[in-house]
């Protein structure tokens, strides 16, 4: 099933997010000597123009060399929203992305040969913010209002929390439907009691207001009703990119996991390319990481728990009335 960019983006206008190595993958030996007997191969990504986290990933890889390390060319495609950015991968135009779990869960529905590859970043920069100090949980918010973006996967993740502590979102607490950075503004002009964010707002917001609250943390929210992690960002190849380029998703998540060790152990390098490139305000990215709330963990998503995690992410999905029916399993590559 083919699908046009123009059917595709009626469908990811309302959708937002904001937005990675080898001897630990797992995998066994990787690619990546092998390719460099030959010319190598190009993946193309889907990266954006915005002032989000995810084409980092990307910007640190082609900085760093981590493509060529691994046998493989970086092509990023930038995009100027995130309509396109998933357009772009819907219709061939780019081999692969980093995106929400249950986003590539719609897309495989709509005919997208989408293949998850990988874990990524985990729900932990997913927060909501108060100014009221007498508002300590997401249960202290009945009767008052939530800024968030209902058509976000982010938005998803809340209610299926709420759901389990016997809340309703939308009726036992009023939800205003706003971007990220618009309910940032709602909240500070007092026209609602919560706003719902993610990195690098978040750690933006309390440079900017040190007084504000954090009262709900996605990972922990997430580990609480479900006994494992969740992701907020992964990466996914098309299964036709992969029959092109074989070895795509050991390259791939090689790579990325040099980028998370780039996180961990060259901070410093990786704040100062966060700004050259996505024009993110200098420290802001190392205080994300640093707080622990922006957490990048690159797994094979074959693997016995991510994959049980992902698909269980996606299930629930489908029980809060997101989806009518699960993808196959098969959306979640298998070597």
């Amino acid at each position: 099933m083919m699908i046009t960019r123009r059917g595709f983006a009626a469908f990811m206008t309302t959708s937002a997010w904001a937005l990675t190595g080898a001897g630990t993958l797992g995998l066994g030996p990787l690619a990546s000597r092998a390719a460099f007997a030959q010319a190598r191969p190009k993946i193309t990504v889907s990266s954006l123009t915005l002032p989000v986290i995810a084409p980092l990933v990307w910007n640190v890889m082609k900085a760093r060399g981590l493509d060529a390390k691994h046998g493989f060319d970086l092509e990023l495609k930038p995009y100027p929203s995130i309509s396109a950015y998933y357009a772009g991968f819907a219709t061939g135009e780019t081999d692969a992305l980093i995106g929400g779990p249950t986003v590539f869960q719609k897309l495989y529905q709509e005919g997208v040969p989408a293949r998850i590859i990988g874990t990524g970043f985990t729900l932990a920069d997913l927060v909501i913010f108060v100014k009221d100090d007498k508002i300590k949980s997401l249960a202290d918010l009945k009767g008052k209002q939530l800024a968030a973006d209902m058509g976000s996967g982010q938005f998803q993740v809340v209610k299926i929390y709420a759901n389990a502590k016997g809340l309703d979102l939308g009726k036992d607490i009023t939800v205003v439907n706003a971007n990220f950075a618009v309910a940032r503004a709602q909240l500070e002009a007092d026209r609602v009691e919560a706003a719902m964010v993610i990195e690098p707002l978040a750690s933006i917001i309390l440079r900017q207001n040190p007084s504000w609250k954090i009262i709900f943390n996605a990972a922990e929210a997430w580990r609480e009703i479900t006994g494992q992690d969740g992701w907020e960002l992964v990466p996914a190849l098309r299964a036709d990119s992969i029959q092109r380029v074989p070895q795509a998703p050991n390259m791939l998540l090689a790579a990325m996991q040099d980028v998370a060790a780039v996180l961990r152990n060259d901070l410093d390098a990786a704040d100062k390319i966060a700004v050259d490139s996505v024009k993110l305000p200098p420290g802001i990215l190392k205080a994300a990481v640093e707080s622990k709330r922006l957490d990048f963990v690159v797994t094979p998503a074959w693997q016995e728990a991510p994959r049980k995690s992902l698909l269980d992410m996606m299930d629930r999905a489908v029980k809060a009335g997101f989806y009518d029916k699960a993808p196959d399993p098969k959306i979640i590559y298998t070597p």
